[in-house]
């Protein structure tokens, strides 16, 4: 990924110059701009954790193999058809079309929700490259079922780590993209060569060898669900929810030329969403035939899922480097978009201010496993809470004239706070949270339906409570 092409993400993602104007043709981008971005973007930290959370789920061969197959495709297509199509056509910023639509008011809660989630991710991140810093000094791992911090060794080192984070994010996204730049392609190596190793480990000799490696699936581990076909299908879907189905990546694509730019996004799902949560998935199978998983395992417990001893045992000192970089490329970014999400709602504070304020809120974040080790459950919360605004989005724009309603009608009737889509999201995000705690069904299994409720319902209200004329 060239310094040109971060440099392309960098404005796309942040607004740049057009921030609250369609993009002009002069300032428009090829397909390859956003190849680079995306394999880059989504072969980084959380990948780390992902992969072996997979195995932790008791998956079998078949339904990670092949579930993650057809999931990160719905995933592409979702980006092609709905996100790339829409900024295209319209050219806008998420946060600027949620303001014609919604209202400045509400735009507000958005930015604070989006804001907060994106700390906790980053704390997560933080966890990540605490596990390879700490190698060094001998630190006790934090288990899978740890929700506190073990101790003040893993403090300390939390802390340092996210204050490091912190202070370059704070810099701008000019230092975090030219670190990004010589970062990404050696994390990408990094995960190729963990998996080569690992499978070397394993005494894989064939593909039957390989297959074997997950078999039929096994039991879950203590206080961890048993993962199907669907569950990887359709979690792997929805890992980017709030990215795609949830408009997020309107601010990206604008900047593209045509919306076909919008299949370059299968260059992350398959080198990082495939690839690299496969090989971190190899990583952990060769730590579970170790005296020490087993001793875990022989007493009813899950044993840890530290990305960093993973990797230095298949790769040594460039493992524990590509660990630390990999949280660290992912922490950044995430941090400074928190930051923006902040000074959003409160304009007057710095950018650096409100940076340090995102990393603060993110280190202590850090310092509790729970976020890393629950990975799989906080990333489909974050989805579920967020895509139902981008159902927003789409209904209006693919149905507003069938249904009769007013684009862009928070701007058109100056409303600070457009009810309909609050309603729409509040009765959609509370009954399928509902059914979900009360039924205990898998979270990422309702998000489609709550996202596709969202768009129906704000359709309605909009019909009922818009007035005829502005």
């Amino acid at each position: 990924m060239s310094q040109h092409n971060i440099e392309e993400e960098i404005e796309e993602i942040v607004g740049g110059e057009f921030e609250r104007e369609p993009v002009p043709q002069s300032k428009l981008k090829s397909w390859k701009s956003f190849l680079g971005m995306y394999a880059g973007e989504h072969a980084a930290g959380t990948e780390f954790m992902i992969g072996p959370l997979f195995l932790t789920a008791g998956v079998s061969a078949f339904d990670l193999i092949f579930g993650l197959l057809l999931g990160n495709l719905l995933a592409v297509l979702s980006w092609r058809f709905l996100t790339a199509k829409i900024a295209v056509e319209n050219r806008l910023t998420l946060y600027y079309q949620l303001e014609k639509i919604c209202g400045k008011k509400l735009v507000i809660g958005y930015n604070l929700a989006n804001g907060i989630l994106f700390c906790f991710l980053a704390g997560a991140m933080i966890t990540v490259s605490a596990t390879a810093v700490g190698i060094p000094f001998d630190m006790e791992m934090p288990k899978l079922t740890d929700t506190t911090p073990n101790g003040m060794t893993w403090v300390i080192i939390v802390v340092i780590v996210g204050a490091v984070i912190s202070l370059v994010a704070s810099k701008g996204y000019d230092t975090v993209s030219k670190a990004a730049n010589w970062m990404s392609p050696v994390i990408v190596l990094a995960f190729l060569a963990c998996g080569i190793v690992a499978l070397n480990q394993l005494g894989v000799k064939s593909f039957e060898d390989f297959w074997n490696i997950w078999g039929e699936g096994s039991e879950p581990f203590p206080g961890q669900i048993k993962y199907t076909f669907w569950h990887v299908c359709i979690w792997s879907w929805f890992a980017n929810a709030a990215m795609h189905v949830g408009m997020s990546d309107l601010s990206v694509f604008r900047f593209a030329k045509k919306e076909s730019s919008g299949w370059t996004t299968a260059a992350g799902m398959y080198v990082g969403h495939y690839m690299a949560w496969i090989a971190a998935a190899l990583l952990y199978a060769v730590y579970l035939k170790s005296p020490e998983a087993q001793a875990f395992l022989s007493n009813g417990e899950a044993p840890p899922v530290a990305p960093g001893p993973l990797a230095n045992n298949a790769i040594g000192i460039f493992g524990i480097i590509a660990v630390v970089l990999a949280g660290w490329t992912t922490a950044n970014p995430t941090i400074y978009r928190a930051g923006l999400a902040f000074q959003a709602i409160m304009p007057k504070v710095s950018t650096f201010w409100v940076t340090i304020i995102a990393g603060t809120v993110a280190t202590i974040a850090g310092l509790f496993p729970a976020f890393a080790m629950k990975l799989l459950g906080f990333v489909a919360l974050y989805g579920f809470i967020l895509a139902p605004f981008g159902a927003i989005i789409v209904f209006e724009h693919f149905f507003h004239k069938q249904a009769g309603i007013v684009k862009n009608y928070a701007e058109m009737a100056n409303l600070k706070f457009n009810k309909s889509v609050f309603l729409a999201w509040a009765i959609s995000f509370g009954l399928f949270y509902f059914i979900s705690l009360q039924f205990d069904v898998f979270l990422s299994f309702v998000t489609l339906p709550a996202w596709l409720l969202c768009g129906v319902l704000f359709l309605v209200f909009s019909k009922s409570f818009q007035k005829k004329t502005i």
